[in-house]
């Protein structure tokens, strides 16, 4: 039997504000534990929550960017479980109003584009965090996380490959990191994914039972986690068995998914009106001085590329992986508008490559987008070939001469010969020292023109115009 998967994301996001969603205590991470909950985080009695302006600023910016509807009023509710890093015995969520309601996002998986529906995304306050292996016979609980402000955003089941569920989870942290409204951080848990992962036969359009893998904190161990999970589900069901609703967790290691708990319902956690907490009404005016705030958005960024600089839908997609890289390559670019492909490529290669080998950002790059252009300008204008390119750059990155790349042509000697009337010359001083290379070429031997214009480039120490000595020598041998 064929089998069709079936993938629904939901993603918390922690949102970039300095402060926590109900109270003032500070998000920063890596405090000693327990020393940013405060007394509305911990629910000492008698306190109240007083919503965060700059939590629900950043999620009508998330709702615009995905072209969703903002509701108002939205609601917020409580949502009843027991954990012991849960103080209040309830989390503060939304249910049955969220703020933003649908949208989509376009997403890239090889060649062909996709459109994944949203359901919702919904602001709320995050857990306490337990910690079990710093103890022995015990747990312990750290309360700094406690109330730090999140945007659960919830897909429809539209995606059928991890492929595809890796292509939108990227595409939705590219989204929020572009946008500002969380950094994306997946190490320090700021952007985390759960997997709701089921199969059905090819063909049927009822839904198969589903499970969840919990907090999914790398893209690597989505994919892994989403296919072990449809594997052992297709195993099930072959062998005649039923798949049973249940919250899973990846184990890395041991590369598989294993039981959690039983898989809850909303009705299990008795949602209601939060009554500390008024309905949240959004004037239009609001959204607009939100809307007035998006910065070009990267669908918006990938097409004008795709325009205006005749860059491939690949090219594209990669410039804009960050906004970070793509405002690099618009800076680069604006200085060199006729060798977009030039900048694209070098940004693409040297740069990224160096930026990974060195383990660092693109905003912490040493060579900056003008010094690149300049280097970039000496080899669209023939004054160096790529391959001394390389050196200079290698030279630039270290600080040499200020990272000058005029200043580090000239010292070390690698402006290329590009008078025509030299290298002629050169070229008949080859051709007479090798006569064998030269009757080899009038024979047929294709190969023995590469050997001549390697001996052009060894006589002049690799500074000749590859271009220039293989019209010309082509041209000499002609006559």
């Amino acid at each position: 039997m064929q089998w069709e998967i079936v993938i629904g994301l939901e993603i918390h996001a922690q949102l970039s504000t300095q402060s926590k969603i109900f109270s003032g205590a500070s998000t920063a991470y890596g405090a000693q534990p327990n020393t940013q909950a405060c007394a509305v985080d911990i629910a000492l009695p008698g306190v109240l929550p007083v919503l965060n302006y700059g939590a629900v600023e950043r999620a009508i910016k998330f709702g615009l960017a995905i072209g969703a509807k903002i509701n108002s009023p939205s609601i917020f509710a409580r949502k009843n479980y027991f954990y012991p890093d849960l103080p209040k015995g309830y989390q503060i969520s939304q249910f049955e109003l969220p703020i933003v309601q649908g949208g989509s996002v376009k997403i890239q998986v090889g060649d062909s584009e996709k459109i994944v529906r949203l359901t919702r995304a919904h602001l709320e306050e995050d857990a306490g965090k337990s910690l079990h292996e710093e103890f022995h016979g015990m747990s312990g609980i750290d309360l700094n996380r406690a109330g730090t402000p999140l945007l659960e955003i919830v897909s429809e089941p539209d995606m059928r490959s991890s492929a595809e569920a890796v292509a939108y989870a990227k595409a939705l942290h590219t989204l929020v990191r572009w946008t500002g409204i969380c950094d994306g951080n997946m190490q320090e848990g700021s952007f985390r994914c759960d997997a709701n992962v089921s199969v059905r036969p090819r063909g049927t359009e009822t839904f198969g039972t589903r499970c969840e893998i919990k907090n999914l904190n790398s893209f690597r161990f989505l994919e892994k986690a989403i296919d072990f999970e449809a594997r052992r589900q297709i195993e099930i069901l072959e062998d005649g068995g039923s798949i049973t609703q249940e919250t899973r967790l990846y184990d890395a290691s041991r590369d598989e998914t294993r039981t959690m708990r039983s898989k809850e319902e909303a009705h299990d956690y008795r949602y209601f009106p939060d009554p500390d907490l008024l309905p949240l009404e959004i004037s239009r005016e609001w959204i607009e001085q939100v809307r007035a705030m998006l910065p070009e958005l990267p669908e918006a960024r990938r097409h004008r590329y795709i325009q205006d600089f005749g860059l491939t839908v690949y090219d594209a997609s990669v410039l804009t992986a960050a906004r970070e890289i793509a405002d690099y390559f618009e800076n680069t670019v604006k200085q060199l508008p006729t060798q977009a492909k030039l900048c694209a490529n070098w940004i693409m290669g040297e740069v990224s490559g160096r930026l990974n080998k060195e383990n660092i950002e693109i905003t912490q790059c040493p060579v900056g987008p003008k010094q690149l252009a300049e280097l970039l300008m000496r080899v669209s204008d023939g004054t160096i070939s790529g391959k001394s390119a390389k050196d200079v750059f290698d030279s630039m990155w270290q600080g040499e001469h200020s990272g000058n790349a005029d200043a580090i042509i000239a010292a070390k000697g690698l402006k290329q010969i590009s008078d025509d009337g030299e290298i002629e010359k050169l070229i008949d001083q080859v051709l007479a020292a090798h006569p064998q290379q030269v009757a080899d070429y009038h024979g047929g031997k294709e190969k023995a023109f590469n050997s001549l214009v390697g001996q052009v480039m060894k006589a002049t120490k690799g500074k000749a115009n590859p271009g220039q000595v293989n019209m010309i020598l082509k041209k000499k041998l002609l006559e």
